[in-house]
């Protein structure tokens, strides 16, 4: 660490737990470190956001429609403007590859994610994901009721989760060992509560939690559930249990980035309510790849002609003037300035580097935007030369570390790999640093160095996996500085959310997932989607809305 020189187990204390410090150092001894580096590299380019003024081009380049950010949403939009024949559209993007943090990476063994790692089945056959879907071939047909079914190799295969609880490796993630009557009862209680939930409808006909966010019910009945933290409804409906609360904060931690006290009510309610019918089934199941969500990102790319997506850009203003934008930018490598007039614009980054791009807001801070909070992850892709070894229930794809702060891995090769094969794999390792102060979480992620990293993720490791030091190869790191929003209380439905999604006059259009308050693919897709269907309305052209 940079400031203060900690102790092992005080490193491990700090991010992942004294449970996890205690255990680890009980496995210590003797080791080679594992060769590895720390991979981010944005950071530092992005913070020249946060400086002086930044030299603007003299020649000023004209484009019909200019994306800003190559993330999801970013993409999505690109996606749905080529689909209906714009021609001309770019897309610039800061990182040197596409994706944000669906971005994915690959050695001699695996492709693996560098961030998000699934997308779940969706339950109804419209909307922007599951045209997605279909046009990569993994929707196969639709049953009866309307649902459209899956590539069968596309759906996580069993073993699909576990969890490492001291000593030994459960299935699931609900602790029934040692579980209490009243313990079962509780969770019996919950999930009953969690179908209610998924199985109600206003006068309207709407979900009270649907997917995406933005076509939930905005009937008060439901939306008053966001002035609450999950924690609090939890307490006030008398759900105490100890491992339904582990249940509970690990599900907000593992969507949200934060733990239950600090997520809305309604936010951790429609975790567990929005994809599911109501009678308990829940969707089809979740769908990777050995990249994770890297492999829509691919789809999205596909889908646009080659070249128009361009890497290494920082665009440092969006200024609106007559006929539409000038924005200015950067090459991340040489530092040439760069200038393009856009009659259209979607603006397809987060809501804190937009206040430093947006001319405008640069002059005037937007009020909205201390609504807004993101939370810093680390995630670190391990190789190992052959599956780790584990005593209790065998190898899954989601593996839990049940007393960590970190999410424990995924497993990179488990689509397609047998249970009973030995080759090489790769383990995608996450941590949310979940504290409530943001900046001093993000500043402990950032000061870290690469040797305090690679103890971080042994010190999680070797306890579940005997042998792992043995096997290892290489760890890769990164860290997401801003990795998504959290849905604090009262957020979901505030007025701050609301107002940051508005066009700034006729062509200035934004796109992310932040604007649905979950930094998750659905939301991104569908705000990418509505901000390009925004710029088709403007350039006059009538189109069905996907929507």
């Amino acid at each position: 660490m940079a400031a203060v020189e900690l102790t092992r187990r005080e490193l491990v204390a700090a991010f992942l737990g004294s449970a996890v410090a205690a255990s680890a150092c009980r496995k210590s001894g003797p080791r080679e470190r594992v060769p590895g580096a720390v991979v981010d590299q944005a950071v530092e380019l992005g913070h020249r956001l946060r400086g002086g003024p930044l030299p603007r081009a003299d020649v000023v380049e004209p484009v019909e429609v200019l994306v800003v950010g190559a993330g999801v949403a970013g993409l999505s939009a690109a996606w749905r403007l080529a689909s209906a024949g714009v021609r001309g559209v770019r897309v610039l993007e800061l990182e040197a590859e596409p994706g944000g943090t669906s971005r994915s990476g690959r050695n001699a063994i695996s492709a693996y994610p560098w961030g998000a790692h699934y997308l779940p089945a969706p339950l109804e056959d419209r909307g922007p994901v599951v045209r997605l879907l279909r046009e990569m071939g993994a929707v196969t047909d639709v049953d009866d009721t309307g649902r459209p079914r899956f590539e069968e190799s596309l759906l996580i295969h069993e073993p699909e989760e576990r969890f490492f609880y001291r000593g030994h490796w459960y299935e699931g993630l609900y602790l029934h060992a040692g579980a209490s009557v009243e313990d079962l009862e509780e969770l019996r209680r919950f999930e009953a509560r969690m179908n209610g939930f998924a199985s109600a409808r206003d006068a309207k006909g709407r979900r009270a939690f649907a997917v995406p966010s933005g076509l939930s019910s905005d009937d008060a009945e439901w939306t008053a559930l966001d002035a609450l933290s999950m924690a609090a409804w939890m307490e006030r409906e008398g759900f105490r249990s100890a491992r339904l609360k582990w249940v509970v904060d690990y599900a907000c931690r593992d969507d949200f980035g934060t733990t239950a006290e600090h997520v809305s009510a309604w936010a951790g309610i429609w975790y567990f309510t929005a994809r599911q019918d109501g009678n308990g089934e829940r969707s089809e199941g979740y769908l990777s790849w050995p990249e994770g969500n890297g492999r829509l990102v691919r789809q999205l790319v596909s889908a646009l002609p080659n070249g128009a997506v361009e890497g290494n850009v920082l665009v440092h203003t969006v200024e609106p003037v007559e006929g539409g934008c000038r924005v200015d930018a950067l090459e991340a490598g040489s530092g040439k300035p760069r200038a393009f007039l856009a009659r259209q614009v979607v603006l397809a980054c987060p809501r804190f580097i937009a206040a430093h791009v947006v001319a405008p807001w640069r002059r005037e801070r937007p009020a909205w935007l201390s609504g807004f909070t993101y939370g810093p992850w680390v995630v670190a892709n391990l190789t190992l030369s052959s599956p780790p070894r584990s005593r209790g229930f065998p190898l899954a794809w989601d593996n839990v570390f049940y007393e960590s702060r970190s999410l424990g891995y995924v497993v990179a090769t488990h689509q397609t790999l047998r249970q009973d094969e030995q080759g090489p794999t790769v383990l995608t390792w996450y941590l949310p640093m979940d504290g409530a102060d943001v900046k001093a979480e993000r500043e402990k992620a950032l000061s870290a160095s690469y040797a305090d990293w690679e103890a971080l993720v042994m010190a999680d490791m070797r306890p579940a996996h005997p042998g792992i030091s043995g096997q290892a190869q290489r760890l890769e790191v990164q860290r997401w500085g801003h990795a998504m929003v959290r849905p604090t209380p009262g957020f979901m439905w505030g007025q701050a959310k609301q107002a940051a999604g508005e066009s700034l006059g006729s062509s200035l259009h934004f796109a992310h997932s932040d604007l649905g308050g979950m930094g998750l693919f659905e939301e991104a897709n569908w705000f990418g989607v509505r901000a390009a269907e925004r710029v088709l309305a403007e350039l006059g052209r009538r189109e069905v809305s996907w929507l």
